[in-house]
């Protein structure tokens, strides 16, 4: 980045202008996030990260947030004293909550463990988060983290959200750093570009995504949208099923199937959103003499089924998008999957994933290529930071999400709207890629209307896809 900005500055590039872009959409991203004003503390340092949070903070106030700074050390470069002066006085907003801690203390340059006074209000910052339930949101990299390794000094700023200038810096993907860095976001700046050299790993963004989502033609019908069988449930998992089925429907495809077997069809059959058809099936044969353009397989359906689900994954020739307990009769022989008549997205959480594929210690980009390196298939790997392989790809690691996530049936959501995606005409991995960004955002928008990190549902991300397909659109950060 260093690179880039000073090859900019040669090519004439105003170092104001990036400034004020950064600080911009920094505030937002903080509207994205708290669409009601609150308060906003900014913490400054004296290079352009803090020059960054005070035009934010500009904005902010412009918008009717109370604002507030915290300058450790007053000795501040000229651009950013000269951006102090722009800001209006502190002042108290029209409410207290949320408060909204914009962290601007170090930026890439820094390195090693911070020292007073920053370390200080580093403490302080983290501090606010624990008893005041402060949102903090970092410029460039959180204050204390290492970009370049991921490693956290002691201390270390940490963020609820970074929004990182230009491009993404190695250390806020690294598996030390997540923690620190939370949900990421990409603030653009024209004139920017990356070096050569650059790490081919791509960091899931709108401006990334939005094109492979193009609005149809207006003489789209159903059945250009793409046939989707799901094949998931079991007594006592029914809502798996239906979350899945759901989200298929919310993902766009034209017609949802949802296969299960005769014990539970009553149950489904009664209870599932009308958009989705129930069908009770005996055997794989009956899944496997209709034509379908994608197969969702696995939430809820119980590895009593195995035999059908390995005639299944074996035989389909339309992609299949493999879950749950599909992905746990698979781990009890993963050859399997070099032996599949179509496409397989496998979608497992870090459990899931030790049973097909033990971790030993590698880290969770080295896990992910390991394993697409030995079998022919698109791996999406779950988590606060997840990553998506395939052999010959490069990696691409997802941005958004929140820690409500954290609860039953947001994989069968996820599950539904990939198998969707690849219905109407998408690859495995450019569902995988959508699918995990507009189902995090989806998660994001549903805590912006009021749900909480406790409340936070399944169905309430499902019942957000549409949000978050136009959040998409609209290149949100």
């Amino acid at each position: 980045m260093i690179e880039a900005e000073q090859a900019a500055f040669a090519g004439g590039a105003d170092a104001a202008s990036l400034m004020e872009s950064a600080g911009k959409q920094m505030a937002d991203f903080v509207r994205q996030n708290h669409p009601s004003p609150g308060h906003c503390l900014s913490y400054v340092g004296k290079g352009h990260n803090g020059g960054d949070v005070l035009v934010a903070a500009r904005h902010l106030a412009a918008a009717g947030w109370g604002i507030g700074t915290v300058i450790p050390d007053s000795h501040l470069a000229p651009l950013t004293a000269s951006r102090l002066k722009m800001l209006p006085s502190p002042h108290e907003g029209r409410a207290r909550f949320p408060l909204v801690i914009l962290d601007g203390l170090l930026g890439i340059g820094a390195s090693g463990s911070p020292r007073a006074p920053v370390a200080s209000a580093i403490r302080e910052i983290n501090r606010l988060r624990e008893t005041h339930a402060a949102w903090i949101l970092a410029a460039d990299v959180p204050s204390g983290l290492d970009a370049g390794s991921g490693i956290p000094g002691d201390p270390c700023v940490r963020a609820d959200a970074t929004v990182t200038m230009g491009f993404v810096k190695c250390g806020l993907v690294a598996d030390s750093a997540v923690d620190f860095v939370g949900r990421i976001a990409v603030a653009g700046l024209d004139g920017i570009s990356p070096p050569d050299g650059a790490d081919p790993a791509s960091v899931l963004t709108s401006g990334i995504l939005a094109p492979l989502v193009p609005l149809r033609a207006f003489d789209t019908h159903k059945g250009m949208a793409g046939r989707v069988a799901v094949v998931a449930g079991s007594a006592g998992y029914t809502g798996a099923a239906r979350l899945c089925a759901a989200a298929a429907v919310a993902g766009g495809a034209g017609l949802v199937t949802l296969c299960v077997k005769p014990d539970i069809y009553p149950v489904l059959a009664a209870s599932v959103i009308p958009e989705v058809m129930v069908r009770p099936v005996v055997s794989s044969e009956e899944i496997l003499s209709e034509s379908w353009d994608a197969i969702a397989i696995g939430p809820g359906l119980s590895t009593r089924h195995a035999e059908e689900i390995l005639g299944v994954l074996r035989r389909a020739e339309c992609p299949c998008v493999v879950d749950a307990d599909a992905l746990n009769v698979v781990s009890r022989d993963p050859a399997v999957l070099g032996h599949c008549a179509g496409a397989r997205l496998l979608t497992p959480h870090p459990g899931e994933m030790e049973r097909l594929f033990p971790r030993a210690g590698r880290s969770r980009l080295g896990w992910v290529q390991e394993f697409v390196g030995r079998h022919p298939v698109t791996l999406l790997l779950k988590g606060a930071r997840t990553i998506i392989g395939e052999r010959g790809c490069p990696p691409a690691y997802n941005t958004t999400g929140h820690p409500g996530m954290a609860g039953g049936g947001m994989g069968d959501v996820l599950t539904g709207v990939a198998a969707a995606l690849i219905a109407q005409g998408k690859s495995p991995c450019e569902a995988a890629m959508i699918g995990a960004w507009v189902c995090g955002r989806a998660a994001e928008i549903a805590v912006a209307r009021g749900a909480s990190q406790e409340s936070l549902r399944a169905s309430d991300v499902s019942f957000c896809l549409g949000a978050a397909f136009q959040s998409l659109r609209a290149f949100s950060l």
